[in-house]
């Protein structure tokens, strides 16, 4: 009985004591007693340590209206790439530039990989990467769009040259407003926007940290790593984050306008590393177009291989500062050759614009099409001159040989003479290799040290050295009074034929010890 009693007594305290708290909530409320615990916990400071500037505010309401704007331009896409015929285990130089936006599959397995792209049209054109695209199986490319929805898309067209792609879905969508890239400045705020590492709508911000830049990725072959001659890189380099995923989405400027579409990042790990690089809206633009006019390209080709001029170049052709390209190779029946251009010129100029290194000649040629005239301004022996160019479609201009040769039947020496502090051997022509090269003179390099000074500026053996500080080279007794002739510091120009029958150029400076 007492037992009974002592449970009655307990349950009848736990039932008050309900009672009272329930009266105790409903007499001081909830916010009070909250109040009442956050008085006592004094949990963080009363104000922020700093107030933000009026200008700095105005800067981060900048950013966050130009993300808000902007999302709804940018997708994900989804690509189910063909089976794999064999065991494709791309090489880590890939994935230095690109990243792993693909994985590695065995056998008859189908990759399936992840990009972005930028709506360019309202009625659903989106651009993209190639590298991106280029795999993809037949129906096999997703968009979703910033609503969440999926929509199969359409290839339209390709560029691996550029790097570029167009592929289509239905509906009514937001287009990116595209900016003047002419405005585009080094120091200058930037924004990327896309998927990377599947993190969708993902934002990030920068500065733009160089312009025209070449990195030598686009063209390339992912396995073999082989680059095709015609391809074209004028980079917008910027420091804001690009990782895998990122590839084909878009870099706006703080107006929200697409300056670029992010294409490659520079990364040891595959990931960013605070070097991503965006292909110009200007070229963006010239391609899209023509993709989406007919699914191809059909570009303008000068029929020239260019390296950008250096010291050395400049000394050689009389340059008073380090200026333009140099003509290394030209087309036989190209527009370059029918133009009168000749291996060894300095291209300094494309209609009134100055060309500073190959890549600005590139991007100004890239947004000319088959057709199209442009005026060259060109250095040569010494003295400005203007050649009209009439640019011809590739399969015009897909020889490299040359139309001249040279020509002389007097020989001096017909023994081999080294140039020492130069690095190479020459030697006299034989009947036989002047019919296989097609001269009349010359003398033919028979050994390179690979070690010296020519070697690093891109002499090898088995060419043929037809010309030397512009004059006509016949034995090697000649090429050594030219380059003896010469003084320490001096820049030679050479021309030389190679088995194929192209015309290379050469600069060379002049050592201390000249043979």
């Amino acid at each position: 009985m007492s037992h009974k009693r002592t449970l009655l007594t307990a349950v009848t305290l736990i039932g008050i004591g309900v009672v009272f708290g329930v009266v105790l909530m409903s007499t001081f409320g909830t916010n009070a007693l909250q109040k009442a615990f956050a008085a006592d916990a004094n949990l963080g400071a009363v104000q922020p340590p700093v107030t933000m500037p009026p200008l700095v505010q105005a800067l981060d309401n900048q950013f966050s209206a130009v993300a808000e704007a902007v999302k709804g331009s940018v997708v994900y896409i989804n690509v189910k790439g063909k089976p794999a015929k064999s065991s494709q285990r791309l090489p880590q130089e890939f994935f230095r530039f690109f990243g792993p936006d693909f994985e590695e599959q065995d056998p008859g397995y189908a990759p399936e990989g992840a990009g972005s792209g930028v709506f360019v049209t309202a009625d659903g054109y989106i651009v993209t990467n190639n590298h991106v695209v280029e795999n993809a199986k037949e129906d096999g490319i997703t968009v979703t769009t910033t609503d969440q929805k999926e929509h199969k898309a359409t290839l339209i067209g390709r560029d691996p040259l550029t790097d570029l792609a167009v592929i289509k879905i239905d509906g009514n969508f937001t287009p990116a407003h595209f900016a003047d890239i002419n405005n585009l400045r080094v120091g200058q705020w930037v924004m990327a926007v896309g998927s990377p590492l599947g993190l969708r709508s993902t934002i990030t911000a920068g500065i733009v940290s160089a312009l025209g830049r070449g990195i030598g990725i686009v063209g390339t072959n992912q396995r073999t790593f082989e680059r095709n001659r015609y391809a074209v890189e004028n980079f917008i380099q910027t420091d804001a984050a690009i990782n895998p995923g990122n590839s084909g989405g878009g870099l706006f400027d703080l107006n929200g306008s697409l300056v670029g579409i992010n294409t490659a990042i520079a990364s040891q790990s595959g990931v960013n590393a605070g070097y991503g690089f965006a292909i110009p809206i200007d070229m963006v633009k010239s391609v899209v177009l023509d993709l989406m006019d007919d699914g191809k390209i059909e570009r303008g080709y000068i029929g020239i291989e260019i390296t950008t001029v250096d010291e050395t170049v400049a000394k050689a052709t009389g340059l008073d500062k380090v200026q333009g390209v140099s003509v290394h190779k030209v087309v036989k029946g190209g527009a370059a050759a029918q133009a009168g251009i000749e291996v060894g010129d300095v291209i300094l100029e494309v209609d009134g614009k100055a060309v500073n290194t190959s890549n600005d000649l590139q991007n100004q040629i890239v947004l000319r099409r088959a057709g199209d005239k442009v005026n060259l301004s060109v250095w040569r022996n010494g003295k400005k001159i203007t050649k009209a160019v009439v640019l011809k479609a590739l399969d015009e201009n897909n020889n490299f040989t040359d139309a001249s040769t040279g020509s002389s039947n007097n020989e001096s020496s017909r023994e081999p003479i080294t140039f020492k502090s130069l690095g190479f051997t020459a030697s006299a022509l034989t009947a036989r290799q002047k019919e296989d090269y097609g001269v009349d003179g010359g003398v033919i390099i028979t050994n390179v040290d690979p070690r010296g000074m020519v070697a690093r500026r891109g002499l090898t053996a088995d060419n043929v050295i037809i010309r030397a500080d512009g004059k006509t080279v016949k034995s090697p007794s000649d090429l050594q009074k030219i380059l003896s002739s010469k003084s320490k510091g001096d820049g030679v120009l050479l021309v030389l034929k190679d088995k194929e029958g192209s015309k290379l150029a050469v600069s060379i400076e002049i050592p201390e010890e000249k043979s």
